[in-house]
């Protein structure tokens, strides 16, 4: 029995209809030397021990009516390959845009709590038989992304795997459900005795926020951002697209301007962003405001899957020049670094720990009669996970390309995540129908906008 940590659990809580908490991870296999032409069956009996090999695809969601606590995760006893591991169809003509519908529609299918939080999809083209697509789908109460890229680790080997697939591995009991009520509720006492030492923590941080804020040396506030296109109301739909750079021409930017990879995926975002409202007419006079997650894997010694904290940053898209905007956006994430660095990795996971799951649903009844604030809490979300840079293999089958996608949440109904493999940098972007349904535009611009800056290192 494992107890979900308050972030994890947050992501349950958080769901609804329109806000579906998946986490997903596109990837292009090159089935072109399956032993006789590829064929669902064959793909199942290699994955299927490989998937189910991984602990994090064994265990499901226990708590029940008696625990007043985070729910757990226990062992499945059996795990129906079936309901995970799925086969769908590219409509014709099966280019990138019918490939992505059928990702969107992958994405914004819940989950079913009662059985493991997970499942790969096989997404067959007949106009492109010798490539693959397989979207791998998991809860954010599993995984974040960077324990998303450790579970691809686990899965995938540097060579052709013809081994023997892993051996089946045996269940430990399931904790019954007295005993999770019993610990829940000692869970829950222990936890006020944290709040002495946690409350002067906080009152510590808020102080030195202040004095930050005065010095104009503090990331950005929530609920400053500017209205766009994306902060609007939207259904459960979701739609996707996704294109890929060459990691070669982002690091030659990164090292001609002394910068970090991070630093110009966000000018290369802000820069796309520019391009898309123009195209639209909705280009805001400020920047905008992107919500970034920071991995505090080895910082933090808190339980839980979900090890992170969060800052806010400015996107310079009013700011045409490409390159005043990269510099402007460097200054001004700097400072939301050091803020947040400030902040500790911890301070996001002690709190959430105090919000359970009736804290959670009081909040949901009462939040439609609180009048809502004028400006959106963010814009967007902004990720960027480094990964692999050679070729992995994925039972016998090479990946080609990989592209994340995370939620969107909070109103902001854009997500653009970015991760580095084999010497590309594959962008995944998931929004809503209801507010962006020519994503594809936003995903060609980013090229556009990487050409801009290399221009300014060959032509300065």
């Amino acid at each position: 029995m494992e107890r979900l940590s308050g972030l994890d659990a947050m992501y349950l809580y958080l769901e609804t209809p329109s806000q579906p908490l998946n986490v997903c991870c596109v990837l292009e296999l090159d089935v072109a030397e399956m032993p006789g032409g590829y064929s669902f069956e064959q793909l199942r009996a290699e994955l299927e021990p490989r998937l189910l090999a991984i602990p994090e695809f064994r265990k499901k969601l226990a708590g029940g009516q008696l625990n007043i606590d985070h729910p757990v995760w226990v062992e499945c006893a059996r795990v129906d390959i079936s309901r995970h591991l799925k086969r769908i169809a590219a409509p014709a003509p099966g280019s990138r845009v019918e490939v992505g519908e059928v990702c969107a529609h992958i994405a914004a299918l819940p989950l079913d709590r009662d059985h493991p939080l997970w499942e790969v999809w096989a997404v067959e083209n007949p106009s492109a038989p010798e490539l693959l697509t397989l979207v791998v789908k998991a809860h954010h109460a599993l995984v974040d992304g960077v324990g998303g890229a450790n579970i691809m680790t686990q899965l995938c080997s540097l060579e052709p795997d013809l081994s023997a697939p892993p051996d089946t591995v045996n269940p430990t009991p399931a904790a019954g459900t007295l005993r999770i009520a019993a610990t829940g509720v000692l869970g829950v006492a222990t936890r006020s005795w944290r709040l002495t030492s946690l409350l002067p923590a906080t009152f510590a941080t808020v102080a030195r926020t202040v004095r930050r804020a005065r010095a104009g040396r503090s990331m950005v506030a929530p609920f400053a951002a500017p209205k766009t296109l994306f902060n609007g109301p939207h259904s459960g739909r979701r739609c996707v697209a996704f294109v890929a750079l060459s990691l070669d021409d982002v690091q030659a930017v990164k090292n001609h301007y002394g910068l970090m990879v991070n630093d110009v995926v966000m000018a290369l975002c802000a820069g796309a962003l520019r391009t898309f409202l123009q195209r639209h007419d909705a280009l805001p006079d400020t920047p905008l405001v992107a919500a970034v997650p920071v991995s505090v894997h080895g910082k933090s010694d808190r339980p839980g899957r979900n090890q992170t904290s969060w800052m806010f940053c400015r996107l310079q898209s009013p700011v045409a020049d490409p390159v005043q905007r990269l510099r402007d956006m460097v200054e001004s994430t700097a400072a939301a670094k050091a803020h947040s660095a400030e902040l500790g990795p911890t301070l996001l996971q002690d709190w959430t720990q105090f919000i359970g799951q009736y804290t959670m649903g009081a909040a949901k009844r009462l939040l439609p009669r609180v009048p809502k604030p004028t400006n959106p809490p963010f814009n967007l979300i902004l990720s960027s996970v480094p990964g692999p840079q050679v070729p992995l293999y994925l039972a016998r089958y090479r990946i080609e390309e990989v592209y994340p996608f995370g939620p969107i949440l909070a109103g902001a109904g854009l997500n653009i995540t970015a991760m580095s493999y084999n010497g590309q940098l594959g962008f995944g972007i998931i929004s809503s129908p209801d507010l962006a349904p020519d994503l594809w535009n936003l995903a060609d611009a980013l090229p556009a906008a990487l050409d801009e800056l290399m221009g300014s290192i060959t032509n300065p």
